[in-house]
């Protein structure tokens, strides 16, 4: 059943007439709250007539008791401050009144987005595996790590969301030549009511792989207006939609980044051969260990392995105390991939760089979570057709 909050009978008639039965018409907002009491109710339509303000209290607070529902603002105009007002209340979509088809469509997505919903508890997480990459010290590869993993997780026919979580200054875009119209600073006004279409509204897909970008604010003043307690919502709603988060990280264990570890299946701990490297992250692995982070769930990777630096990999084991699940030998192409935006899983993959990504990516991420590889599943990957989407 579909509830429409109109004001007056004649436009609900119309309404009967293009959208047919099924619509149980209110002229107020309490009763239209009391009817949703009852249960069994999706969709709501707010007519045009409606005030703008109640509209968006009756959606902020129905659809925060009910995340499942559906709410569809009409309007006789379009504009942008009702447009920003009404999806920051969480309504999924705003219509113009008349455009009977644009309406008719908007309800199709909102029915089966609430039908995916329904029956699942907010507090039951999806089936996505969350794998977070971390150092504390910068310079050491996490980003490119992170955009070649996640690259390959794509590219092999999983659904993917990459999350730049180095608020102040994210490199994920730029390392991917992406300009993204959305950040993760835009879902700051949807907390306690994001959704699955507020999480779309921020992400941008690269065309050739189908991986999902959600950046790190362009201004980096905008980090501190982001609260750490986005993070468990953005992950709760990521894991329903997509089959592997990767998140990269700055090197600092700040709140949003404890909160992610926190989350994850698989923390990626990556190391290079210095020595300031190393005893950041081994003060690092003793944080975790002192807060009761599950060592079974961390895995080592060892980047740039190879270089000639008076240090070897034997050294990196026995300062960290924990094997090295991964080495990842050093090639001047990584840093010519990035420059050129493509990664090098797509650059070079036939590399010795690109073979040790991608057994991080289906060994160490895909196997380990009980998701075997399935080569039947994999998009072809050709290089040529890969470069070409990213250079768009």
């Amino acid at each position: 059943m579909t509830l429409l909050w109109e004001l007056s009978p004649n436009a609900a008639d119309t309404y009967r007439i293009t959208l047919g039965d099924g619509i149980e018409h209110h002229t107020s907002g309490p009763r239209l709250s009391r009817a949703l009491q009852d249960g069994g109710h999706q969709l709501v339509l707010i007519g045009p007539d409606v005030p703008l303000a109640e509209a968006c209290q009756l959606a902020q607070r129905e659809r925060m008791a009910r995340p499942e529902l559906g709410v569809i603002l009409i309007r006789q105009r379009l504009e942008v401050s009702a447009l920003s007002e009404a999806l920051r209340s969480g309504m999924r979509e705003v219509v113009q009144a008349g455009d009977h088809t644009a309406l008719s469509e908007a309800i199709a997505r909102s029915r089966t987005l609430s039908a995916h919903l329904s029956g699942t508890p907010e507090s039951t997480p999806g089936k996505g595996r969350v794998v977070t990459v971390f150092s504390a010290k910068g310079g050491v590869g996490k980003t490119t790590l992170s955009t070649n993993l996640s690259t390959h997780l794509a590219a092999s026919g999983c659904r993917t969301l990459l999350i730049d979580l180095d608020l102040m200054f994210g490199d994920v875009a730029i390392s991917l030549q992406r300009d993204p119209g959305g950040s993760i600073g835009d879902l700051v006004d949807m907390i306690g009511h994001l959704d699955v279409q507020g999480l779309e509204s921020a992400v941008e897909q690269q065309p050739s792989t189908g991986l999902d970008i959600l950046a790190a604010p362009d201004d980096p003043g905008v980090a501190d207006r982001i609260p750490a307690e986005v993070i468990p919502e953005l992950l709760r709603v990521a894991r329903s939609q997509y089959e592997y988060i990767i998140i990269d990280t700055p090197p600092a264990f700040t709140e949003h980044v404890l909160s992610a570890i926190d989350e994850s299946d698989l923390l990626l701990l990556i190391a290079t051969l210095d020595i300031p490297a190393l005893k950041n992250l081994k003060v690092a692995i003793t944080t975790l260990d002192a807060l009761g982070g599950d060592a079974e769930a961390r895995a080592l990777v060892l980047n740039r392995a190879d270089t000639k630096v008076g240090l070897t990999p034997q050294d990196v084991v026995q300062v960290l105390g924990i094997p090295i699940a991964v080495s990842v030998p050093y090639d001047m192409e990584v840093p010519a991939s990035t420059n050129r935006g493509v990664p090098i899983v797509v650059d070079q993959p036939k590399g010795a760089v690109a073979e040790a990504l991608r057994i991080i990516a289906d060994q160490h991420i895909r196997n380990r979570m009980g998701d075997p590889v399935r080569d039947a599943k994999a998009k072809p990957t050709h290089k040529r057709a890969l470069i070409s989407g990213w250079r768009r």
